[in-house]
């Protein structure tokens, strides 16, 4: 894989995450104790983004922040790791946060407040018309809202820039914002919420699964399955990708920094779509050896030096 530097935008959320690691989860009504508090810089668009930065793409932020420590906290990390932040704009809300419970055996589950993250409107997204017109890609989540993504993806359209919209959390939407996707990448619970059915860990069950994406105007399906691998369908195409088998301590950013090196990595015709795919693999399987969200999330050489 040949280092790229493409043009990258993402919108998307800002958080900080407060991390509590535990035995397992309390069940209802219970009360446990918490082995070990910490921070670190994280929100879904935080992490994709650095995942591609680290990657080699030239990467710009549209995305929103509170007029507080955090706010400014975020921004000098997305800084410090090269990412254009002209376009981050300050909310009158508090920056969005993250609360994490990390279980012993690296699953997670969390609990996510927007804050400024869903102040962000389509008049940002359009103050940033020429940025993403200017684009290779764009990558979206929905840690911020719908009708910014619409706009981005819009503006992305008319100027033919790749679209990759990451459905997480999962919500239903219209089929207006699929059709403008050229790929939908859940991961297996979100792609069933999305398309009402359940999708299990096998090729009839994906192929199902990416039917009825294609019924909804996906161009595009690249579903994640954690330690399953993942699932791609295109038009003329589809298959497997196998995960690479690692002790996992924190997977929290693993599907992000799987589609952040996907995005720096993949070719504008797809003619790499596996070989960019299974980078992206391992890409994840670094990053959830090591604890923290964007902290973990492994550069190109790292990713190379694995691959070797």
């Amino acid at each position: 894989m040949k280092k790229q530097g493409k043009k990258i935008v993402v919108l998307g959320s800002l958080n900080v995450d407060t991390i509590q690691h535990l035995d397992k989860l309390p069940k209802q009504g219970e009360t446990i104790h918490i082995q070990d508090l910490t921070s670190a810089p994280g929100g879904k668009g935080a992490n994709q983004a650095v995942a591609a930065a680290r990657q080699g793409a030239q990467v710009s932020f549209i995305g929103a922040v509170g007029d507080d420590a955090n706010g400014r906290f975020m921004t000098q990390t997305l800084v410090d790791n090269g990412i254009d932040v002209s376009h981050i704009v300050t909310k009158n809300v508090p920056t969005g946060a993250a609360y994490i419970m990390l279980e012993a055996d690296g699953n997670n589950t969390i609990l996510v407040y927007g804050g400024a993250n869903m102040q962000v409107s389509s008049e940002d997204v359009l103050a940033a018309s020429e940025l993403i017109a200017r684009a290779d890609l764009i990558i979206a989540q929905f840690e911020t809202p719908i009708d910014a993504t619409m706009t981005a993806f819009e503006i992305a359209k008319q100027h033919h820039v790749m679209t990759i919209l990451n459905p997480a959390p999962a919500q239903k939407i219209g089929p207006e914002l699929l059709a403008l996707s050229d790929f939908v990448t859940p991961n297996e619970t979100e792609a069933a919420a999305l398309i009402s059915r359940s999708v299990e860990f096998n090729q009839a069950s994906l192929n199902q699964a990416a039917a009825a994406f294609e019924k909804l105007g996906v161009k595009n399906t690249l579903i994640t399955l954690g330690e399953h691998g993942s699932f791609y369908k295109l038009a003329d195409q589809s298959g497997m990708i196998p995960s690479f088998k690692v002790k996992a301590i924190d997977t929290t950013a693993a599907g992000d920094t799987y589609i952040g090196s996907f995005a720096a990595n993949l070719n504008g015709d797809f003619s790499n779509l596996v070989q960019a795919l299974t980078w992206a693999s391992r890409s994840s399987s670094l990053a959830v050896q090591k604890a923290g969200a964007l902290p973990s999330i492994p550069n190109f050489e790292e990713v190379q030096a694995a691959m070797q």
